[in-house]
């Protein structure tokens, strides 16, 4: 019996893993064959102005150097080749292993994104559960009002307007970049330049979170096993943290799981904003500059943490819902 279980779980993620690596594998091939067929010279990210006196002799010369010649499949092959040797590249602009590049930019991402979700999450749970609470209530009605017209306002466009206050007009808080200049150990100065472009990536996601954990509640709320627990003469208190937020956690944390790349992207758009240096910036740095490599990376990077989060996402489903992973099975085989 268990060994049946064990083997049926082998091949489901076995097959899970050829997906996964198929999915890569298509992704790599579309960022590559878009990159290099996009117009645009590769050779002004690596030489600079130093490209617009080159003869044709020496941009010929320069191209054959960094391998850009061959037909795109050719390079394809050699690039895909050392990918799988763990040999990713050399950015162009920066002139430095595209690892170590991205290694740099990839904590102030993390500061940003990671904060910036667990934050969302952890008041989108908290104001969700106050909506539900008060339901019908003025406060409910003026928090759902306030937070749709919120979640409708741009983010990028929201950005601008806060710098535009908070920085150019009141000059409380700075308007880019995670340091002031020297002071890259100061945990204080970091956690100053922080403050605006983490207060907006929260504002830019919460309420849509926060208003399904409150239509989530209210579900359960209404349900026939609540009235069943009012009749019993169960509190509200206990109904609601007791019964109700335990039923609907796996979904939350389902849904936390999407909301990855969501606020993930988000944070990319508020980092260009800001002049952040991260690796929403970076990424725009190498697909302006043809960064050919640097590009290539980032966007697996993104890539995997998208498959990934929907994976993780689909088994957290399944585990509450195993008809889902029935259907998948159905439509698949």
């Amino acid at each position: 019996m268990y060994g049946g279980q064990a083997a049926g779980y082998m091949k489901e993620w076995g097959k899970r893993a050829v997906v996964f690596a198929a999915s890569i594998f298509l992704l790599s091939v579309v960022v590559f064959y878009g990159a290099r067929l996009a117009p645009g010279d590769p050779l002004a990210s690596y030489y600079g102005e130093r490209v617009e006196r080159m003869t044709l002799k020496e941009r010929d010369q320069a191209e054959e150097r960094l391998g850009l010649r061959d037909p795109i499949h050719v390079q394809y092959v050699r690039w895909l080749s050392g990918a799988l040797r763990g040999e990713l590249g050399i950015s162009f602009k920066y002139k430095r292993p595209v690892t170590e590049v991205i290694g740099e930019r990839a904590v102030n991402t993390l500061l940003l994104g990671g904060i910036g979700f667990i934050l969302t999450f952890v008041l989108a749970l908290l104001l969700g559960i106050l909506c539900a609470w008060h339901e019908g209530s003025l406060a409910d009605k003026a928090i759902c009002k306030v937070g749709t017209i919120a979640s409708c306002i741009p983010g990028f466009w929201l950005a601008l307007v806060a710098i535009l206050l908070f920085s150019v007009k009141w000059g409380l808080l700075p308007s880019s970049g995670a340091y002031s200049v020297g002071k890259a150990d100061d945990l204080g100065d970091r956690v100053f330049h922080l403050i605006l472009p983490l207060a907006l990536v929260v504002t830019g996601h919460l309420w849509y979170y926060a208003y399904m954990v409150r239509n989530k509640l209210l579900e359960e709320i209404h349900a026939d096993y609540v009235h069943l627990a009012r009749m019993k003469g169960l509190g509200k208190r206990q109904i609601i943290f007791r019964h109700c937020l335990p039923n609907i956690l796996p979904s939350y944390l389902s849904l936390m799981a999407i909301a990855v790349p969501h606020i993930l992207g988000g944070t990319y758009i508020l980092e260009m904003v800001f002049s952040y240096p991260g690796l929403g910036t970076l990424s725009y740095e190498s697909a302006r500059y043809k960064d050919y490599d640097l590009l290539m990376v980032l966007c697996l990077l993104s890539g995997t943490i998208v498959i990934l989060c929907n994976a993780i996402a689909q088994a957290v489903n399944e585990r509450i819902d195993p008809r889902i992973g029935r259907e998948v099975e159905e439509i698949s085989g």
